[in-house]
């Protein structure tokens, strides 16, 4: 099963609606989307309704993205922090709700270190998790010792990790995270490290080793979808049904990779 991110530029939702969106990833050939699951990035207060017009489209919900806007705030002992509390609280509600297995969450930056008051949050918000059977994919990104943490304190069937590669290029690479982590993967988050903003490129279109990566996730033992979260930055030139038909060529080609 093959995947991509469903804001993957040409506009939000006014420029091109969700509906028309989803129908056109499901035209290129992918079986499955994973939502932006906030009304930021200019995205609007009908993001809940994707779900629907998703699954309408004959698209699976691989999983949502929570918001991002106040990672780092975690560890406060304020209103900040306990705005992202009820975020990531709400979050999991809003799984059951729509029947979304797995929640990417992303964790505070490493100069923000999370502290007692930030782990007591997690646990309450993973033992929400467990009760209702959803899934918590905490993604690498420039936290990579919050991430040994959390991956390492909470030992749970329902947590585990997103893996991101070009992030792993950007900000870890002399770290193999597949091999330390890949137990506990659940989720993927692939794009290449390039183009205008270093990240967010097709596959084989950057400098990572692609098949060297597909083999080490093989080893993993991860069975779930091969997700792309490409942006169409370097793409402006393409209309989207051509950048969705080339995304889907190079998802499928990385899929392949997973079982030769």
């Amino acid at each position: 099963m093959v995947g991509i991110y469903d804001c993957f530029g040409y506009g939000g939702s006014f420029d091109l609606p969700f509906e028309e969106r989803y129908r056109l990833i499901k035209r290129a050939g992918f079986d499955c989307v994973m939502l932006w699951w906030s009304d930021k990035f200019g995205r609007g207060s009908g993001y809940q309704e994707d779900v629907r017009l998703a699954k309408k489209a004959g698209l699976e919900i691989d999983n949502m993205h929570t918001p991002v806007h106040e990672q780092n705030c975690l560890s406060l002992d304020n209103l900040n922090g306990e705005s992202v509390y009820e975020t990531y609280w709400h979050c999991v509600k809003d799984c059951v709700a729509f029947n979304i297995p797995t929640m990417v969450i992303h964790l505070p930056a490493d100069n923000y270190p999370i502290n007692k008051l930030g782990l007591k949050r997690l646990e309450k918000i993973i033992h929400k998790a467990e009760d209702n059977k959803v899934q918590i994919a905490f993604e690498n990104l420039e936290n990579i010792d919050n991430l040994d943490m959390v991956l390492n304190t909470f030992q749970s069937s329902y947590v585990g990790f997103c893996y991101d590669s070009c992030h792993h290029q950007n900000y870890a690479p002399d770290i193999d995270l597949l091999n330390k982590y890949g137990n506990q993967l659940i989720a993927l988050h692939l794009h290449d490290n390039g183009g205008k903003y270093n990240q967010h490129q097709l596959p084989f279109d950057g400098n990572i080793d692609w098949r060297g990566m597909m083999k080490k996730i093989t080893f993993t033992g991860y069975q779930g979808a091969t997700t792309l979260e490409p942006m169409n930055w370097d793409y402006e030139d393409l209309s989207i049904q051509e950048f969705l038909n080339c995304a889907y060529q190079k998802a499928k080609q990385l899929n392949d990779m997973r079982v030769n």
